[in-house]
């Protein structure tokens, strides 16, 4: 049986083999190497050919990010998910990894619980990202949609869509991937957009900070994490921040942003379909909808809600993607009004949420895809 190849590069010897040991046990996948710094992981890159390679961020002789850089010279398609410990510098590192072209990232337990407890957490954690980025070369390993999903949709009645709604709100979900596809999509929608944005973006607490301050230098829009009774205006980006279910609510001031911990939906929190859900509550078919890159189907019944209040619906294509589950579920589910490589995605929202407003030329898209301060 054919499994998915994995090098572990980490300085420590017992992560290695804690690792090794939580990933053979897995039927679909074989560790064909390990290594203890990033020097050497890069020989072993070339000596075995794996087809994910797992990469802590502090190493000495060569750290991750350094290693990554070289990772990404000769090899541009090769998975690579870092390691990083869930502090400001271990968030602000993982940022600059996934700038640089890193798949995903897993962040290490802390000190606090049994060991069996961290070993299970990452185990639950490391081993679904690595068969997600695997898809397309195993996809007898991997299934590319949740299996509840029928193969034959039967569309649910939708309220009747009029010419020309005027849009007041778009919502975007995103997962794996997601940083450097809004790095691209949200500078590109120009700093006269005049919508407010909410965005749930499947991250901790700390990396969801870093990734509004990051966006606001690139996009100059104003960019932060969902404070709780704030009323969202055009052309402010609000995030969902991590640990935390982000609401939309209308109220005597306007609509406002709730936060909440409910329990996780699709294993998450915050969770994509709860926004959605109480965006639909609140704009209904003045709703625009964006689901990008992501593992998993986090967005699909939320996208459902949508379309039943005559909202729109719009993906990003599986070609751009780095991993086209969340927006492949809305595909599969027939909910999806167009769906688009990232690139187009920009010009295509500002024609919907401008068709009842005048026409101005939209300001073009940036040409960096990346964190780049």
């Amino acid at each position: 049986m054919e499994k998915i190849r994995v090098l572990i590069v980490d300085d420590s010897a017992v992560v290695r083999r804690v690792l090794s040991d939580l990933l053979q046990a897995d039927p679909h996948i074989e560790v064909v190497g390990m290594a203890g710094n990033g020097e050497s992981g890069l020989l072993k890159i070339q000596q075995l050919n794996p087809d994910v390679v797992t990469l802590d961020m502090e190493m000495p002789i060569m750290d991750g990010i350094q290693t990554l850089r070289e990772i990404r010279k000769t090899y541009a398609k090769l998975p690579v998910i870092m390691f990083s410990t869930l502090t400001e510098r271990g968030s602000a590192a993982t940022m600059d990894a996934l700038s640089l072209g890193a798949s995903d990232y897993v962040t290490k337990p802390s000190h606090s619980g049994s060991v069996l407890e961290s070993s299970e957490k990452i185990r639950d954690e490391l081993i679904p990202k690595i068969k997600a980025l695997c898809r397309s070369k195993f996809p007898a390993i991997v299934d590319p949609l949740p299996k509840h999903i029928p193969e034959v949709f039967v569309p649910k009645p939708v309220r009747p869509r009029r010419d020309k709604v005027e849009v007041e709100v778009l919502c975007i979900g995103v997962s794996t991937g997601g940083p450097n596809a809004l790095a691209e999509l949200i500078p590109a929608l120009g700093r006269d957009f005049p919508v407010p944005v909410v965005i749930v973006q499947h991250m901790p607490a700390l990396f969801t900070k870093l990734l509004a301050e990051r966006l606001a230098v690139m996009s100059g829009l104003k960019c932060r994490e969902g404070v709780e009774n704030q009323v969202i205006k055009a052309g402010e980006v609000w995030i969902a921040p991590g640990g935390f279910h982000m609401e939309v609510e209308r109220a005597r001031e306007g609509v406002i942003l709730k936060l909440q911990q409910n329990a996780p939906e699709n294993s998450c929190r915050p969770a994509v379909d709860v926004l959605f859900r109480t965006v639909a509550k609140a704009y209904g078919a003045k709703t625009l909808s964006v689901v990008l890159t992501g593992m998993g189907q986090d967005g699909m019944k939320g996208c459902e809600v949508i379309r039943a209040e005559g909202g729109q619906v719009l993906i990003q294509d599986e070609a751009s993607s780095v991993v086209w589950g969340m927006p492949g579920a809305v595909h599969a589910a027939g909910l999806a009004d167009k769906v688009l490589p990232l690139n187009e995605l920009a010009l295509e929202i500002l024609r919907r949420v401008r068709t009842a407003l005048p026409s101005p030329t939209p300001r073009p898209a940036s040409n960096s895809s990346t964190f780049t301060l």
